[in-house]
């Protein structure tokens, strides 16, 4: 079975792996000139126009598996080396222009752009276009397109434009590091950066000083990749890593549900805090509704919290499917709690350069959170949770009206609405990723089927109502 959806995201693991396994064993400094040629040992190029080409561009992989550019303060980054096989983008003719004679195009043109060949074919001198898109309007035939790089498609934020070198480059005063371009470059020429090292460095400290323990947090989303095992094995895999224990996520969407019910209650309206992309794109598109994002914690936050206050000396590392995580835990709201954030690429990569089988190994379960805080990790079930949350603090007779948001398109038309004070409902569910968080970028696989898997993952849960799988950690936990 599978493990990743596209190639792209096969090479990349490869590259972490490597990276990960020297690592491992303290060898990385004398062999990062070498992972290129693990990586591509042919002598004839596969992907690119050369073999150099190739080496050269796994080189940079290798760079941002060890942490990307410290300069540049964005979790995401563009290979420029690897950004050069996508056209230019902006309004072009097509084969459909039939070089008619009432010459619209030319007509509605503001910049003497569009001219005609001795077919009365039409072209557009790209040097004067300013991408107006009358011209496109204007053809009765369709024959003029707008081509976008996939990676501009992705971005609904406008954040990707072409450089002045023809490779993309990424505005970080609009990008919110969802990570939607990263996954949708056919080159993997965007990535997110890895903090796969501090990670390593954290658990071989841990291996030495027995007062040194570390934490893992997994995302609830963790249900529905990981396709090949159970999830009790990649549970029980974690551990073989070096980490003491492993929390649900879904615990702190416990709290977070249970305290978001009053918040609204008590201020009326209200967006979720709980997708740090959807609080970023807030803050940077709609800072007039910032005051109404809500003050809790994210779900991993919270439980990192909780997690940190019981033992002060730990390190606690989330894993999930997120790469706008990696930006959230340096925050300082943040950052006391949590010490570093992998995806579950990066996991993968952990397990396959220790050479752990998760399908052989024993199941272990996972802490009890309730059904509605592991349906986080789809679209409407913050939603879900937030009612169950009224209703168990005796809140049921507040008129929820919850507004989904299945993406940052649904995101922005909520926010639109709210900012004219027209949005028909009171609490708006934020989730960057089409489908919430099982459309991670740092998803291994993505689809229908994990919606699936994360429903069944919930409805396994023996805590039927919220307050129960709280006071049951808290309990637990006591010192």
């Amino acid at each position: 079975m599978r493990k990743f959806d596209t190639k792209v995201q096969y090479l990349k693991y490869k590259v972490l792996r490597e990276v990960a396994r020297f690592a491992w064993e303290g060898t990385l400094t004398e062999n990062i000139v070498n992972i290129p040629k693990i990586i591509v040992p042919k002598k004839e190029p596969t992907m690119r126009c050369c073999i150099y080409k190739e080496q050269a561009i796994v080189m940079e992989r290798v760079k941002l598996a060890m942490g990307g550019n410290p300069e540049n303060k964005n979790v995401i980054e563009v290979i420029d080396i690897a950004c050069d096989e996508c056209p230019m983008s902006g309004y072009e003719v097509t084969d459909s222009c039939r070089g008619c004679l009432s010459h619209r195009c030319e007509d509605v043109c503001k910049k003497d752009a569009i001219t005609f060949d001795i077919h009365q074919k039409a072209h557009i001198d790209k040097a004067k276009c300013i991408n107006c898109g009358l011209c496109a309007k204007a053809c009765p035939y369709s024959a003029i397109r707008n081509h976008k790089r996939p990676c501009e498609i992705a971005c609904k934020v406008k954040a990707i434009s072409s450089g002045a070198d023809h490779t993309a480059h990424i505005d970080d005063e609009k990008c919110i590091s969802c990570g939607a371009c990263v996954y949708q470059c056919p080159w993997g020429a965007i990535s997110d950066k890895s903090y796969i090292l501090d990670v390593i460095d954290i658990i071989k400290k841990s291996e030495n000083n027995a007062k040194y323990k570390v934490h893992a947090v997994v995302a609830p989303a963790i249900s529905s990749q990981f396709v090949y095992a159970k999830l009790g094995q990649v549970i029980k895999g974690i551990k073989e890593l070096g980490f003491l224990d492993v929390t649900e996520a879904a615990l702190g969407a416990d709290m977070v549900a249970l305290s978001e019910a009053k918040e609204l209650t008590e201020k009326g309206f209200l967006t979720s805090s709980c997708c740090p992309a959807f609080v970023s794109y807030v803050k940077k598109q709609f800072p007039d509704l910032a005051e109404f994002v809500s003050h809790n914690l994210s779900p991993f936050a919270t439980i990192a919290k909780k997690i940190k206050e019981e033992d002060p000396n730990g390190k606690v590392i989330f894993i999930g499917p997120c790469t706008a995580k990696k930006m959230e835990y340096k925050l300082d709201t943040v950052a006391p709690y949590v010490d570093s954030v992998i995806t579950f690429e990066e996991l993968q990569a952990l397990f396959d350069s220790r050479e752990i089988d998760v399908t052989s190994l024993e199941e272990e379960q996972l802490e009890n959170a309730s059904y509605y805080g592991r349906i986080f990790a789809r679209n409407c079930g913050l939603s879900e949770a937030v009612k169950e949350g009224l209703k168990e603090n005796g809140l049921e007779d507040f008129d929820l009206r919850s507004v989904p948001c299945d993406g940052i398109e649904a995101c922005r038309i909520a926010l639109l609405k709210a900012q004219k004070r027209i949005l028909d409902g009171n609490f708006i569910e934020g989730m960057a990723c089409v489908g919430g968080c099982i459309g991670g970028a740092g998803c291994l696989t993505h689809g229908e089927r994990n919606k699936i898997d994360v429903e069944k993952h919930g409805k396994l849960s023996k805590k039927k109502d919220i307050k129960s799988a709280v006071d049951g950690y808290q309990e637990s936990h006591k010192n």
